[in-house]
């Protein structure tokens, strides 16, 4: 990653806005202390949203539950 002092950064905005969009980060300092980073701008993901299924899937109302031989299997059953 790169530093450029804020000079450099208003001067040469253009030229670190392509790196950017290459997708490299830039560091931005005041000084010689870091202060912000430049990087390609990420969309939010969108919240998930549950339902999509409704409908278009069956279960049966057993299915989770377990017939003696898995139950004995699986040492639920004595």
């Amino acid at each position: 990653m790169e530093q450029y002092n804020v000079h450099t950064a208003k001067t040469h905005l253009s030229k670190l806005l392509e790196k950017v969009a290459k997708g490299e980060e830039v560091i931005i300092s005041k000084g010689n202390e870091p202060v912000a980073v430049l990087k390609k701008y990420e969309p939010p993901k969108k919240k998930r949203q549950g339902g999509q299924w409704k409908g278009k899937v069956w279960m049966a109302d057993d299915f989770d539950e377990f017939g003696d031989e898995l139950q004995e299997m699986f040492g639920m059953k004595e």
